[in-house]
């Protein structure tokens, strides 16, 4: 009978240890996708000052559109140690005043010529894209984990350990889900 018990409490301490590691493992997945998302914005911002030089020479009198972008990067770069939702709300900002500037410049025949600012439309459609994959597989994680600290046995390891559901990285507006049109 001794036995017996043993096994079984030595079947449930095991059983809760792999729980634990898995929950740890979406746990890092998490903070990786996170980091995915965190280096791509980050070659966004680090786009957009020269962009917008090469922008200026030519709209020099669209300073409100030019001074709506370089404040949303402010916004941004500042909120880059924010949680997911205001890191999101912030990106969406920036995503909007980049489609205006992108919509403005079309009247902009020289500069739609321009090899410099082609080279940046690819540049910037290319960072779109990586952002967008980035935003997948931190939600896929996000997801992974919030099922593993919700779910029943694995929610009663969760919650003895502290874990905590995760943020999804979504945009609030509508309109600010579409990527920038960048097509000249």
């Amino acid at each position: 009978m001794e036995w017996v018990i043993l096994a079984l409490v030595v079947g449930v301490v095991g059983y809760a240890i792999v729980i634990y590691n898995g929950l740890v493992r979406n746990r890092q997945m998490v903070a990786e996708g996170w980091s995915g998302i965190d280096v791509q914005l980050k070659r966004r911002t680090d786009l957009i000052p020269n962009m917008m030089e090469t922008v200026k020479g030519y709209m020099g009198h669209e300073r409100e559109t030019l001074q709506a972008v370089v404040e949303a990067r402010a916004k941004a770069t500042s909120a880059a140690s924010s949680s997911p939702e205001a890191r999101a709300k912030a990106e969406g900002e920036l995503s909007s005043a980049l489609g205006r500037l992108i919509a403005v410049a079309e009247a902009y025949p020289d500069l739609k010529a321009n090899t410099t600012f082609l080279e940046f439309q690819t540049a910037l459609q290319s960072v779109e894209d990586e952002i967008q994959m980035a935003r997948r597989y931190y939600n896929g994680a996000v997801r992974n984990l919030n099922i593993q600290v919700e779910s029943f046995p694995s929610n009663l390891v969760a919650s003895a350990f502290k874990f905590e559901k995760a943020q999804y990285f979504e945009l609030e507006n509508e309109a600010d889900r579409q990527v920038p049109s960048v097509k000249f």
